[in-house]
């Protein structure tokens, strides 16, 4: 079986109409395309390392706000700088980019541009005809495009991790596991603990593998980083993953890919898994250092924190979005399930949405104090 098609969606910079591109996005879902949606909004810079990481094959940017020629181009030559020029762009914008000027960026290697009218179906033909073709890791790779693509290799099990190559970093990598609810808030959790992590260290390095379900018999919507700030940044090395038909939160490559991940020189590797449900145990088979369950309050009736597996084995619980209502009294009953497990466990009360949020000062002193422990 092939290989999904794996592009990147984007908006530039000022330009905050992400209608279309939505659009566009599902519709190559439906085709059995992986998108990794990064958003609007978004400069030059964050569209390349994203590119570079997730190892797409190809980069489609909807510009209905002018500009578009020079930052076009500008992506082109940015990812011909770090070694990707394989990595093609396409996009378009409406009647915003002319006849004319979709010549001149061509001109400047842009690869395709559709144009109103274009149907749906003819831009994820395209897609699927043209970026289906197998790339090479250049001689020379700069470090993330070389473990973006053993990733890739890992993924689509043409690959896995040697054991040299797990010997082969000294550093001590520190690996946390974020696992909860859809809706928990555990992407922008995350993202405010890497400010932390960032601001701590001035040379850590910080790796987030992230997971997104696949739909079934199509392809998924990749759309974590979407929402992260902070960690649009080149200390951060951030790849999405599909579930791939994997239930439990995981994809059948993510142990292979943390292995890799955990021996390339990172200081700290975060894993997020899938919103999950009751019964999920996404790492039970001893993944990562430390596990983190995200809740939010309104988890229903009291019973409900009998069925949810996770809490008997989860190091630290975050409450999350406790600016609401219900939240002392999902404290109360949450604290009180946890002291019937007769193990260390600790409780923590967030509001990760709010900057420089006491909780997630809390939270990450609890994660490092326990990484000092364990060196």
């Amino acid at each position: 079986m092939a290989s999904p098609i794996r592009v990147l969606t984007a908006v530039p910079i000022c330009d905050g109409h992400d209608s279309a591109i939505n659009t566009i996005n599902l519709e190559f879902i439906r085709h059995g395309i992986e998108v990794v949606y990064l958003g609007f909004h978004r400069y030059v810079g964050d569209i390349v390392r994203a590119a570079i990481q997730e190892d797409v094959a190809a980069v489609g940017i909807s510009s209905y706000n002018g500009g578009h020629i020079e930052f076009f181009a500008e992506v082109v030559k940015q990812l011909k700088r770090e070694g990707a020029g394989d990595i093609k762009v396409f996009g378009g914008g409406g009647g915003t980019i002319t006849l004319e000027d979709a010549r001149e960026m061509k001109k400047k290697g842009v690869d395709q541009i559709f144009f109103a009218g274009t149907s749906l179906t003819d831009m994820a033909d395209y897609v699927m005809k043209h970026y289906a073709k197998p790339r090479k890791t250049p001689p020379n790779a700069k470090l993330d495009l070389e473990l973006a693509r053993k990733l890739t290799a890992i993924e689509d099990r043409k690959k896995t991790p040697s054991a040299k190559a797990e010997k082969r970093s000294a550093r001590k990598t520190r690996v946390i596991g974020f696992t909860g609810p859809g809706g928990a808030g555990k992407t922008t959790l995350i993202d405010e603990l890497v400010l932390r992590f960032l601001n701590q260290d001035k040379k850590s390095r910080i790796a987030i593998l992230s997971h997104d379900p696949s739909v079934i018999g199509d392809g998924a919507l990749l759309g974590d980083r979407a929402t992260m700030i902070n960690s649009q940044d080149d200390r951060v090395f951030m790849r999405s993953m599909a579930t791939r038909g994997r239930s439990g939160g995981l994809s059948p490559a993510t142990e292979d890919c943390l292995k890799l991940l955990a021996h390339s020189g990172f200081d700290y590797v975060i894993i997020e898994t899938v919103g999950t449900g009751q019964e999920a145990l996404p790492f039970r088979n001893q993944l990562v250092d430390q596990t983190i369950l995200v809740m939010n309050p309104d988890y229903g009736a009291r019973l409900q924190l009998q069925k949810i597996v996770m809490l008997d084995v989860a190091d630290i619980v975050v409450v999350n979005k406790t600016d609401l209502e219900r939240a002392k009294a999902a404290l109360s009953e949450i604290e009180h399930r946890l002291t019937q497990n007769k193990r260390s466990q600790q409780i923590v009360a967030t509001v990760a949405k709010r900057h420089r949020d006491a909780g997630v000062d809390e939270l990450f002193e609890l994660i490092t104090k326990s990484g000092r422990r364990n060196k």
